[in-house]
């Protein structure tokens, strides 16, 4: 029995560690995906707290995953991860049958589950879990020393909010040749992407295809309908709006990674494939919520735009926000120089997860991203090659 037990610790153990950190890297990812479940419960309140949560559901992640390993306060770790996997269960079951969320995140944006998959994979941990605890009492610490046991998982809550406060405040540590997805920038702004590639679909693209099912009520009577048959001219039927569904019918193919990717100038002209096909170099500056972001290292900031200005690459602001408030920072913040275009916040978001940062394209390819505490503080152009410091 003790052997199936390890393997079992061992199992939950290295997967609890494992999606933890790769979710880590990218805290705001679960930050937004939980987003989505609350709009959808209409719990928008709720949006307010959730990077606070999402922090606090990776770490506990890594942390209970490590004391599964260590056996160090078991009974109590394994009736906490108990009950969280019993809550992921519920979340990934509602994700699967309501068909309101397209995906759960379970591994961040480098390892895509289907809702099923990640469904009965929480099914199966459930039952793990379920029956390390019942055997809760056979479990004892590796080491014979509690301050040993202790410090293992001292060590293990230092690290989970250290890497976290680390990838929120600076950008998601990108290492390709890391093994298993971890400490991979996955998104699909990553260095060596080239964005307007990404943003046209397949030559054989096939559009998925979505079926809406709606709900109408007449004398105490509710029917279903669909697109086809939907009693729009006959007003004794009141549609219940609350349960209009959106199934997916089938998926589709070759569609684009890259979606709403536009930018448009101050005379509402769109710039998008203008700046992103240039040839050379070109800086993009994402601005997501001017009256929130970060305005540190703005010093280097002008010094960068201005020698690019004088080596002749094109540096531009991509600010979300009307173009009045867009157009009030850039002479609050001397930026006269630089054309600020207009961005989507949701896709200024998936772009540099910092408010601001900083990205550097070549040919339309991501050279580089940075953070706002990291922005360049010198370049040089020799031959051809920009040289940053």
């Amino acid at each position: 029995m003790k052997y199936i037990i390890w393997a079992f610790r061992i199992i939950i153990g290295l997967l609890f560690i494992f999606s933890g950190l790769i979710k880590a890297n990218d805290p705001l990812g679960l930050t937004y995906k939980m987003n989505e479940f609350f709009e959808v419960w209409n719990m928008n309140y709720m949006v307010k707290y959730t990077l606070f949560l999402s922090v606090c559901m990776i770490a506990f992640e890594i942390i209970t995953g490590v004391a599964m390993l260590v056996g160090n306060y078991f009974r109590l770790y394994i009736t906490l991860l108990l009950l969280l996997n019993i809550f992921f269960t519920f979340l990934t079951g509602y994700a699967l049958y309501s068909g309101k969320i397209k995906e759960c995140g379970c591994f961040g944006d480098c390892i895509k589950l289907s809702n099923s998959v990640t469904f009965y994979k929480d099914v199966v941990l459930s039952s793990i879990a379920i029956f390390l605890f019942i055997f809760r009492y056979r479990v004892f610490p590796v080491f014979q020393q509690a301050a040993i046991n202790a410090s293992i998982v001292g060590a293990a809550v230092i690290f989970a909010f250290g890497l976290q406060w680390y990838t929120l405040t600076h950008l998601p540590i990108n290492l390709p040749g890391a093994p298993l997805s971890l400490f991979h920038d996955c998104l699909p702004y990553k260095p060596g992407n080239n964005i307007w590639e990404k943003m046209q679909p397949g030559k054989d693209a096939v559009a998925p295809v979505y079926k809406t099912t709606f709900v109408y009520a007449k004398n105490g009577l509710e029917k279903t309908f669909d697109e086809t048959n939907y009693p729009w001219q006959d007003t004794t039927w009141k549609i219940v709006a609350n349960k209009t569904k959106h199934e997916l019918v089938s998926e589709g193919s070759g569609q684009p990674e890259i979606h709403d990717f536009s930018l448009t100038d101050s005379n509402n002209t769109d710039q998008t494939e203008a700046i992103l096909t240039a040839k050379g170099y070109t800086f993009l500056w994402f601005l997501r919520d001017p009256e929130t972001s970060k305005n540190v290292n703005m010093d280097r900031l002008h010094n960068l735009s201005a020698k690019a200005a004088a080596m002749h690459i094109p540096f531009y602001a991509a600010c979300s926000g009307d173009r009045e408030i867009c157009r009030t920072y850039q002479e609050v913040w001397s930026m006269k120089d630089v054309p600020f275009m207009i961005i989507d916040g949701t896709v200024s978001k998936t772009a540099l997860r910092t408010n601001p940062g900083l990205m550097l394209l070549k040919d339309g390819v991501v050279v580089k991203k940075w953070s706002y505490l990291d922005y360049p503080k010198d370049m040089t152009l020799e031959n051809g090659t920009l040289n940053l410091k």
